[in-house]
């Protein structure tokens, strides 16, 4: 297979990722996010990855399974919904995920394909890298209908206003929000157990330990509890995701997939791999959700 090089320049930030990634009706599309404030950045007398989290730019598509690719007429400077970043102020909508209904989003509740995305909305007398690619304070919720017409224009799109739905961007809230404890973000449905778990990420300083947690809802709107916090998991977790192709039918079993560990050795720190397996690659691990009596007899 052919497989071309697309280039798509970051500018004016100084890098670009990949993010939220849908295949859907014979269509793939391919979102990327911008990262600003250096690679590695010493402040303070720390060394942070990336402490500025930038705009989300668009979507690229592909109806033959990536074998050939269309860019997203969205750039770094004109972003999908107008978000910057670049000096460090706030951004709401920086890394999207979609979330995961199944194959071809066969549980989704409307036909709509939904996001979650990490933010912030203060960045007054911020700590330095409070939102970042792993850093922030909020959790936020949009949707759209599937379609290349849509995914690039930011009119198809509604957004979750701690009510109801809107179509205006400037009135979006959180659907769940922890001043300095939050981060990465993604979803996935349980249809056995017909709830959404959520994977969050505090990355704290970028480039140390990372904690993260899941939480659960019936209701994609939350409210959200709290199932498990994980301090320290990988020791430097990110990415948590929850496949929902490996999800047991009684839903009580499933794979917790992640990458951890690109710093093993920052600031004075000897990062180890906790659980076992965890490293700088694709690492999963089993995950058995106990009932009350199993509980109880632990």
């Amino acid at each position: 297979m052919d497989q071309r090089i697309y280039k798509s320049s970051p500018a004016p930030f100084q890098s670009r990722y990949p993010c939220g990634s849908l295949v859907f009706n014979g269509v793939w599309y391919y979102g990327t996010y911008c990262l600003g404030g250096g690679q590695i950045t010493r402040h303070d007398g720390i060394d942070y990855n990336w402490p500025w989290l930038g705009a989300f730019v668009g979507f690229r598509t592909s109806t033959d399974f990536g074998k050939t690719w269309t860019q997203t007429p969205c750039t770094p400077a004109r972003p999908l919904f107008g978000e910057s970043g670049l000096h460090g102020e706030p951004v709401k909508i920086g890394a999207p995920h979609f979330v995961d209904f199944g194959k071809n989003m066969q549980h989704s509740p409307d036909g709509k394909a939904y996001l979650v995305a990490h933010g912030a909305s203060d960045g007054r007398n911020r700590r330095f890298g409070y939102n970042s690619w792993i850093t922030g304070d909020e959790i936020y919720l949009l949707r759209v209908t599937p379609a290349i017409a849509n995914m690039n224009d930011s009119s198809k799109y509604e957004f979750w206003n701690g009510r109801r739905w809107t179509r205006r961007f400037e009135q979006i809230k959180p659907i769940a929000a922890w001043r300095d404890n939050m981060g990465c973000v993604t979803m996935t449905y349980n249809a056995p157990l017909k709830t959404h778990f959520m994977c969050v990420t505090d990355g704290g300083t970028t480039g140390g330990y990372f904690n993260s947690y899941l939480l659960e809802s019936p209701s994609i709107t939350g409210p959200f509890r709290l199932v498990h916090y994980l301090r320290h998991f990988g020791e430097q977790a990110y990415f948590l995701n929850i496949p929902s192709k490996f999800i047991s039918d009684d839903g009580r079993t499933f794979w917790l997939c992640y990458s951890a560990n690109f710093a093993t050795d920052w600031n004075g720190l000897k990062i180890q791999s906790n659980p076992p397996g965890s490293r700088y690659a694709m690492c999963l691990q089993e995950v058995r959700l106990l009932g009350p009596e199993e509980a109880a007899s632990r």
